[in-house]
């Protein structure tokens, strides 16, 4: 059966911001074509997408991502069975050595012990490997607890949710309980180059301020830095390596219309307060495909520059359009299907490559290609 992929373009212009840090507190920023560009890390598009799941999908599809796994388990033990309480943490910690997850002291004295890395679980695993402890607990009737290893792997290795299926689990204690991500996200890089700036700032002490015997210099100085950007953004998903990792054409079809509209419309929370940056795309092509997932982001190798005509968001647009036709037309790529979203009469090249169409429509659309192709024998 041939594959399916989707594949998400997006043009999105930022104003003065600063999305993504280094750890200097500046902008994170990569040279592409020889000039120095903004970036937004992966990671960062990836919480944000991952963050607006809650609103899209039931809890119960969701996973959490934590060190605190024994306390995590703990509650819930304690929540199936109340007599429990006690033991609880160290039921916890014996089903978690048994699924081949190493735990390790706390920092903190009085807290549980816990992960030695961040470690992903569906909140049905969750449920699961209480649920297990809970079993062993009450079939040892006040004796020595034993918890079967290969069942414990097991209930640690399905039921994986949406979430864990898209961005993938590694866990260096145990491979075998790794998954594949079937989603990848690329660096948002902008299209033209940029230079960071810096806000000066001063803050005043309202206290002091109203006392005319002192004087009227700040409470605080200080500086934060940024910059404004048109960014490429990209991400894809391999529908069938997600419905190895769900097992359910239906929990599939949800997992992806989800993917596409959170990460259309996220936007990493970084300095939000200090510069309200929240925008939407300008431009959107998401493409279905059968045979690879493509990066378009060759178009702006050559940097967009002052004074192209319609200015960069038009300029960014048809490139991104003509790089994508020349690609299929050199390579003999005929995509399933492909849709085109955006603002205004500067989206009609991207609108030549697929149907014109909105974002619910899209949405629509994909999960519709999802279900057909992934429902095939």
């Amino acid at each position: 059966m041939p594959r399916t992929i989707i594949d998400i373009h997006v043009i999105q212009t930022v104003p003065p911001s600063n999305l993504n840090r280094d750890e200097t507190g500046s902008p994170k920023s990569a040279v592409y074509g020889g000039v120095r560009r903004a970036r937004v890390s992966s990671q960062a598009w990836k919480r944000a997408t991952r963050d607006a799941f809650g609103t899209l999908l039931d809890r119960a599809e969701l996973g959490v991502r934590t060190k605190r796994v024994v306390e995590l388990l703990t509650e819930e033990i304690t929540r199936q069975d109340g007599s429990l309480a006690g033991s609880a943490p160290a039921l916890a910690k014996d089903v978690l050595t048994a699924a081949g997850i190493k735990t390790v002291a706390a920092k903190k004295k009085d807290e549980p012990d816990e992960a030695g890395y961040l470690f992903f679980l569906s909140h049905r695993q969750v449920e699961n490997l209480a649920a297990l402890a809970v079993e062993a607990a009450r079939a040892a009737g006040g004796g020595k607890v034993a918890i079967d290893k290969k069942l414990a792997k097991a209930r640690a290795d399905q039921d994986h949710s949406v979430d864990v299926s898209l961005f993938g689990r590694m866990v260096a204690d145990d491979a075998s309980l790794n998954v594949e991500a079937a989603a990848q996200v690329a660096h948002a890089i902008s299209v033209h180059a940029v230079a960071n700036e810096y806000d000066y700032f001063t803050a005043v002490d309202d206290h002091k301020n109203a006392d005319e015997e002192e004087d009227a210099g700040a409470g605080m100085i200080g500086t934060v830095e940024f910059n404004s950007s048109t960014l490429y953004r990209y991400a894809n998903v391999d529908v069938d390596q997600l419905h190895g990792n769900l097992g359910d054409t239906a929990a599939t079809t949800r997992a992806v219309a989800a993917f596409v509209r959170a990460f259309v419309a996220s936007m990493p929370t970084g300095k939000q307060n200090t510069f309200a940056n929240r925008t939407l795309p300008d431009a959107v092509l998401v493409v279905a495909r059968e045979t690879q997932p493509i990066n378009l982001a060759g178009a702006f190798e050559e940097a967009v520059v002052d004074g192209e005509k319609g200015g960069r968001v038009a300029a960014s647009v048809a490139r991104l359009a003509k790089q994508a036709a020349d690609l299929h037309a050199a390579f003999d790529e005929t995509p399933v299907a492909c849709w085109a979203f955006g603002v205004g009469e500067r989206m009609e090249p991207l609108h030549e490559l697929g149907t014109r169409s909105s974002l619910d429509a899209t949405v629509r659309a994909v999960a519709e290609l999802v279900e057909q192709r992934v429902g095939q024998p």
